[in-house]
């Protein structure tokens, strides 16, 4: 469930970073590229904690 939100901040970012370069707007690209970075990182935070919880509900 989390990681859906997770998936789409990447997807957003990755959006918010090819407008970016579309317009030229380097701002644009960093925040993207930026909310890509959180999403993966907040996908991996989930991904691990649900491993640490399968291991310590045996």
């Amino acid at each position: 469930m989390f990681q859906d939100n997770a998936k789409a901040k990447q997807i957003k970012g990755k959006v918010k970073e090819t407008v970016g370069k579309a317009l030229g707007n380097t701002s644009v690209q960093r925040a993207g590229r930026r909310e890509q970075l959180r999403g993966k990182a907040q996908e991996m935070t989930e991904k691990a904690s649900e491993r640490v919880h399968k291991w310590t509900k045996h």
